[in-house]
C-alpha cells in the first residue's frame, strides 16, 4: 500500500479537501517520495526528515517553501500515526529554516489623508468617505467592516463594537473625522439601527470583494500610487498610532491581536521611521558627499 496515495485519498474523500489543497500536498509529498527513492516511507526517522529538508534547501527552495514541505510531511505522518501504521512521527521536532518576516507596507500620514479625503459630492461620495475614514480611524479588519451594523456605533462616546477573530468582541475608538463622515452617510442613506452600515445589494451584507475593488478605484481617483487594500489601512493605522504613542500593548488591544508577537512587527516599522529621522537630523549620521 502506498501511504501517500492513501493519505491523499483520505483528504479528498473524508476531509473533502479542495483541488488546490490536494495539488499542493501531492507536490510536496512527491518531493519526499522522490528523495526517499526505494526506501520505505514508513521506516523514515527524524534524521531522515532533517536530511530531506537539508537536501531541498540545497536545491534552492526558500524557507517558506521548506516550511510548506515539512507541514505536508507532518500531516502525512500524523495521519499514519492515527491509523496505527507507525509508532511515532519522524516529523516531530524537525524544523525548517525561518523565513525572514516581511514588513507590511504602510501609507505615510500625507498619503493616508490624500486617500480618505474624498469629495463627498461624487456619486456614493458620502459612503466612500465614511468607509475609508472608518478603516483608517479604527484599524478594523475587512470582515468586521462588512458585518458592521449601525447599532454597533455609539456616536456619543465615539466607540464602535466589533466581533473579531474567534468571535472575540472588542471596543475601538472612532475618530472625529470618521464620526462626522459616518453621521453624514447615515443621514443620507436613512440607515436603520439593525441595518448594515455599508449594505450590499438588497440591503444584504456587502461582500469583501466589493470593498476591495471599490478601494482600488478610489485610490486611483485620488492619485495614490501604492497598491491600496483594506489591510493596508489597518497597517497604516497601527503604525501611525504606535509612532505617536509608543504604546505597543495599547495597539495590540486596538487591533484585537491575541498574541503581542503579532503586533510587534509594527515596532520594526516604527524603528525604520526613527532611523530615517536620525539619519536626516544627527550631524554624525550624515554621510559625506
Amino acid at each position: 500500500m502506498n501511504p501517500i496515495h492513501d493519505f491523499l485519498a483520505h483528504l479528498a474523500v473524508e476531509r473533502q479537501g479542495s483541488a488546490h489543497t490536494l495539488d499542493a500536498y501531492r507536490r510536496d509529498l512527491a518531493a519526499l517520495a522522490a528523495w526517499a527513492g526505494e526506501r520505505d516511507l514508513l521506516a523514515l526517522d527524524g534524521n531522515d526528515l532533517r536530511a530531506f529538508v537539508a537536501a531541498e534547501h540545497r536545491r534552492g527552495l526558500s524557507p517558506k517553501s521548506l516550511q510548506r514541505r515539512l507541514s505536508a510531511c507532518r500531516s502525512l505522518y500524523r495521519w499514519l500515526l492515527k491509523q496505527g501504521r507507525i509508532d511515532a512521527s519522524p516529523a516531530d521536532g524537525v524544523r525548517a529554516p525561518k523565513a525572514p518576516r516581511k514588513l507590511p507596507q504602510v501609507l505615510d500620514v500625507d498619503e493616508a489623508v490624500q486617500l480618505v479625503e474624498l469629495p463627498t459630492d461624487a456619486p456614493l461620495g458620502l459612503r466612500d468617505r465614511a468607509l475609508l475614514e472608518l478603516f483608517y480611524s479604527s484599524g478594523l479588519r475587512l470582515s468586521e467592516v462588512c458585518a458592521l451594523r449601525w447599532h454597533d456605533l455609539d456616536f456619543e462616546t465615539g466607540l464602535v463594537t466589533v466581533l473579531g477573530k474567534g468571535s472575540k468582541q472588542r471596543i475601538v475608538p472612532v475618530g472625529s473625522h470618521a464620526r462626522a463622515a459616518l453621521q453624514a452617510w447615515r443621514e443620507d442613506s436613512a440607515g436603520q439601527p439593525d441595518g448594515f452600515v455599508f449594505p450590499g445589494r438588497g440591503g444584504r451584507q456587502i461582500s469583501a470583494r466589493a470593498i476591495q475593488l471599490r478601494m482600488k478605484q478610489l485610490a486611483m481617483r485620488q492619485g495614490v500610487l501604492k497598491r491600496i487594500h483594506p489591510h493596508l489601512l489597518r497597517h497604516s493605522f497601527a503604525s501611525h498610532v504606535l509612532e505617536s504613542s509608543g504604546d505597543l500593548r495599547g495597539v495590540q488591544e486596538l487591533l484585537g491581536h491575541a498574541d503581542i508577537a503579532t503586533t510587534q512587527i509594527y515596532t520594526h516599522l516604527d524603528f525604520q521611521h526613527l532611523a530615517k529621522v536620525y539619519d536626516a537630523a544627527h550631524p554624525r549620521a550624515k554621510r559625506e558627499r
